[in-house]
């Protein structure tokens, strides 16, 4: 079956940085806009960025433009998201998520996220 299985997170300081991987098996990644999407203690769910199956166009939530990037490596089944200059208001839960449809900036179904990784931005 699909697995998506994050990792790389934990405590940093504001203005701090932080690479989170994403392992992706159990399909044919090269083919699929994947997405990251977080979610926050008592929030609902929140799409952060998506990227498209090769890799040419991505896009942002605007809290996190200019200082969140995504990238892929299709070679190795691999998502990623850079995270740099974080703030309080990043701290979540991050998931790397296949996109439902091939739509880069929905959240899409529960079923299509991994288990995620947790991030902590605080002093």
């Amino acid at each position: 079956e699909v697995q998506l299985v994050e990792s790389g997170g934990g405590l940093v300081q504001p203005g701090g940085s932080l690479r989170l991987s994403c392992a992706a098996s159990g399909f044919t990644f090269r083919s699929f806009t994947m997405t990251w999407v977080r979610q926050a203690p008592g929030k609902g769910p929140e799409w952060v960025s998506g990227i498209s199956s090769d890799g040419g166009s991505t896009s942002y939530l605007d809290s996190v433009k200019g200082r969140f990037t995504i990238s892929r490596d299709n070679a190795k089944n691999t998502l990623y998201l850079q995270m740099n200059s974080l703030k309080p208001e990043d701290t979540a839960v991050y998931y790397c998520a296949k996109a439902k449809y091939g739509m880069a900036a929905m959240v899409p179904p529960r079923d299509y996220w991994g288990q995620g990784t947790q991030v902590t931005v605080s002093s």
